[in-house]
């Protein structure tokens, strides 16, 4: 597909001036209107009028009732997400932005799926499977054309669920140590349990060895760890949400495997909870800290070949994964900073900012690609003022609340933009 039908499909995108100029000076043009029309397709920079062209060909499926495939053949690549709005029981629901679809297609079933539709869904599409009995999602993933094949194809694969009844476990190995057992979540070699809330991971700072900052009644590891239970406690009570921790214990967990923990986990929103400390015993105050720019290149080293944008890559190329992967970590710098803003409005409401209260850091909490992330310095536990508060129950309850409040509104806002 050359540059100008590319600019003729999706005139609404301004991007393509820039694309346009990088072929003048790189001779790239036919490779870079490729990488401009994956841009589009997985971000959805492209006008509504775009997503309206038919992206969904044809819905087959296979199997048993012990297991079954559902494949999905696609004239473009998305990035699948489960979904979680509207969903009765045995009942999943695939979201794929930038599919199109103009009207509601729909089907018979085969083993463990009774029936399937499709129908459009914001800016793409959204595939709703029946199902006979409580199943799992055993793994997903999509291919690229290949071998004869000329059009994508998004594969799911389910089994069926113990007595049917929805619910799979995975037993854990004999003698693990706890931070095996924090890390060993579902992959997409092992079946994993089909989860249609919003996951959230959260991080209590420092830990075990490391006690973090001193006040003048407690330490850091302890302040945080408090309240990670407590908003724990708020979003399990909303019952819209699925909590993983990163630690629930007075334990020492690595920087890099808190940050491992939330992408095993496929978190949707990643908060690590710590408390500042100064010289000065009159510095008081709350502030958020986001990834910088300068730093968004460390994000490279999370990166594995099992990364869906490594694996959407057109025919191989490198190119284009490392362009998906930029486009990746631009939209979650983004949405990082959106949750940000909320959360600062909200905990306002309750405790005291810092002047400049969202700053920008390269805190190896902050580094994974694909998961928004925030560092909140919930105040200085060298402050009295702000060691009474965190030290607290109620007055760390109310903290708390405000934080879950704040991650209310963020995936409502979410939820609105993805329904334009």
């Amino acid at each position: 597909m050359g540059l100008d039908v590319v600019r003729a499909k999706f005139p609404a995108i301004q991007e393509f001036q820039h694309v346009r100029g990088a072929c003048a000076i790189h001779q790239w043009g036919e490779r870079l209107a490729r990488l401009a029309c994956v841009a589009v397709v997985v971000f959805g920079f492209a006008a509504p009028a775009a997503a309206a062209d038919e992206g969904v060909l044809k819905v087959r499926l296979g199997g048993d009732q012990f297991e079954t495939r559902i494949v999905v053949d696609l004239d473009r690549p998305t990035s699948g997400k489960l979904g979680a709005e509207g969903l009765a029981e045995h009942q999943i629901s695939l979201n794929l932005p930038g599919i199109g679809a103009k009207s509601v297609q729909q089907g018979g079933g085969q083993g463990l799926v009774k029936a399937w539709s499709v129908e459009p869904y914001g800016l793409g599409a959204r595939l709703k499977l029946n199902l006979r009995a409580g199943a799992t999602v055993k793994r997903r993933f999509l291919l690229p054309p290949a071998d004869g094949v000329t059009n994508y194809r998004y594969v799911i694969d389910l089994a069926a669920a113990p007595g049917g009844t929805g619910v799979a476990t995975v037993p854990a190995p004999a003698a693990q140590s706890p931070l095996v057992r924090l890390i060993s979540l579902p992959t997409n070699n092992r079946v994993s349990l089909i989860s249609l809330k919003k996951t959230v991971v959260i991080d209590a700072g420092h830990g075990g060895r490391d006690p973090g900052a001193h006040g003048a009644a407690g330490v850091e590891k302890d302040v945080t760890l408090a309240a990670a239970r407590a908003l724990r406690t708020k979003l399990e009570r909303l019952g819209r949400y699925r909590v993983v921790m990163t630690r629930d214990s007075d334990l020492y967990v690595p920087l890099d495997t808190r940050v491992q923990i939330a992408r095993r986990a496929d978190a949707d929103l990643f908060i690590s909870l710590h408390a500042d400390s100064g010289p000065d015993v009159n510095t008081r105050g709350a502030s958020v800290y986001t990834l910088a720019d300068r730093a968004a290149g460390r994000s490279a080293k999370l990166v594995t070949k099992d990364d869906w944008f490594m694996k959407a890559s057109l025919q191989g190329d490198r190119g284009v994964s490392g362009i998906l992967y930029d486009l990746t970590q631009r939209a979650t710098k983004n949405r990082s900073a959106s949750f940000a803003e909320l959360l600062l409005d909200r905990v306002s409401e309750h405790q005291t900012l810092l002047r400049r209260s969202h700053r920008e850091a390269g805190l190896a909490v902050l580094l994974a690609p694909d998961v928004p992330a925030v560092l909140l310095e919930m105040g200085f536990i060298t402050s009295p003022e702000d060691e009474a508060i965190l030290g607290d129950a109620s007055g760390r309850g109310r903290l708390m609340g405000s934080v879950a409040d704040s991650i209310d509104a963020y995936f409502a806002q979410e939820t609105r933009l993805a329904s334009r």
